[in-house]
């Protein structure tokens, strides 16, 4: 069947998991206490905590299996202190009164028990088994290359997950194809995210959420960055496209290198000599050393056999597609270095928007739109002289200037970075 509104279809079961969808009104949580209370006094206060948890003052109807399955495996152990089982078997009367078996169902599993047992040993094991559990449901959206979901999500990107998890719930009840794969999941997953909708206005999911994070992005930095940044924000919508003709000479010459059998030796590091390549084109050794820490590392097109370079099977994937090579290598301009802080990753950003904006990205201008560069000037200047670097090597900066093609990939790079998506520090 095709998916139009997955809460209304799932909320139009009896009995979620039995029998055939038919239309029954939504019960009226208020009524379910009272009569819990009425009929098992011991349940109904414990019940009536939980189900505020649960909904948020929402009606039943709001409920999905992913929203119980985290209320129990992650909420409840983590924020209700008390007896848990004793909520666990509360909460299951309520949902069994409601006539939502298939979620009271989860309160007596198997799966929850042994998640909350695992959190009396410790929140770590815990938390593990919890997400082990979530992932083993099927109800999870998985990351598509439009999108990879947030660990911390904004009200739009919540609404998405959410609706796209309702809609793979909605084909595991009705027993769709496309649920048993994860090939599957994903179109299923794609289609709710692009199809227009008619409660948002003839706008989509992903649209939303890209538009929430862009918004985030501008406003989260400061005035000098939001000043900044608000320019940008109308350009960073829709896909920069690869420029037309040949880009990114100097990585396309190590990658086919790469390519040749046992690889090739990597360049010396250093300014040095330039070195002639195809078409006339000379490169400095520095230039080319720039190129291979950015394929070896965030581009992962490049790796070391031995004392050599050899080029990956990404790398060959890039190579045979140059929307793909370019949006990987621009992507690779805001690459941190290993061990870098914030402050020049926010850096290295300020300055490719200055760039872009034509303006000169000189140490003063960059530590007042980042905020906190007192005493930290040395650290800019090692952000811009590596940028310089960066620019130079894959040949979009000349005479101090980006190319037509250098702001388009810095556009490429700024937009890759701001939808990029948002996670707790020190997660992976």
């Amino acid at each position: 069947m095709t998916v139009h509104d997955p809460l209304r279809h799932l909320h139009r079961q009896g009995r979620p998991g039995h029998g055939r969808l038919r239309s029954v009104p939504a019960p009226d949580v208020a009524a379910l206490l009272t009569e819990l209370e009425r009929s098992e006094p011991r349940h109904a206060g414990r019940a009536r905590d939980a189900i505020d948890r649960l909904t948020g003052g929402e009606p039943l109807e709001t409920l999905t299996e992913l929203t119980v399955c985290e209320f129990l495996w992650y909420t409840l152990p983590t924020q209700v202190a008390g007896d848990r089982e004793a909520v666990v078997s509360a909460l299951g009367r309520l949902l069994a009164l409601g006539g939502l078996d298939r979620y009271a169902a989860l309160c007596s599993s198997p799966v929850t028990a042994r998640v909350l047992r695992a959190y009396e040993r410790s929140e770590k094991a815990g938390t593990a088994a919890c997400r082990r559990a979530l992932d083993a449901t099927g109800l999870l959206p998985p990351d598509l290359p439009e999108l990879r979901w947030s660990s911390i999500m904004g009200p739009e990107e919540r609404g998405a997950h959410g609706a796209c998890s309702a809609a793979l719930e909605l084909a595991l009840v009705c027993g769709e194809p496309a649920s048993d794969s994860a090939a599957g999941r994903e179109a299923l997953t794609r289609r709710w995210l692009t199809e227009p909708r008619a409660d948002l206005g003839g706008d989509n999911w992903l649209h939303r959420v890209r538009g929430e994070r862009l918004n985030r992005w501008v406003l989260g930095r400061g005035d000098a960055w939001r000043e900044l940044a608000q320019p940008f924000e109308a350009h960073l919508h829709a896909p920069v496209p690869a420029p037309a003709g040949t880009f990114l000479p100097a990585l396309r010459w190590l990658l086919e290198l790469g390519r040749r059998p046992g690889g090739m030796v990597p360049p010396a590091q250093g300014p040095g000599p330039s070195r002639p390549a195809p078409g006339g084109s000379r490169w400095s050794e520095g230039e080319l050393e720039a190129a291979r820490e950015l394929a070896e590392g965030r581009m992962g097109a490049l790796r070391r056999v031995g004392r050599r370079l050899v080029t990956t099977r990404e790398g060959r994937r890039l190579l045979g597609d140059r929307d793909l090579l370019w949006e990987a290598a621009s992507a690779a301009l805001l690459a941190p270095a290993p061990g870098e802080d914030a402050f020049r990753a926010s850096a290295r950003e300020a300055a490719l928007m200055l760039l872009a904006e034509g303006a000169p990205a000189d140490r003063d201008r960059v530590a007042e739109v980042v905020g906190r560069g007192e005493g930290r000037a040395r650290e800019v200047d090692a952000v811009l002289a590596d940028l310089a670097r960066r620019l130079a090597a894959f040949g979009l900066r000349t005479g101090g200037r980006l190319t037509p093609a250098g702001r388009s990939a810095v556009l490429a790079a700024l937009r890759s970075h701001a939808l990029r998506p948002r996670s707790y520090a020190g997660a992976s």
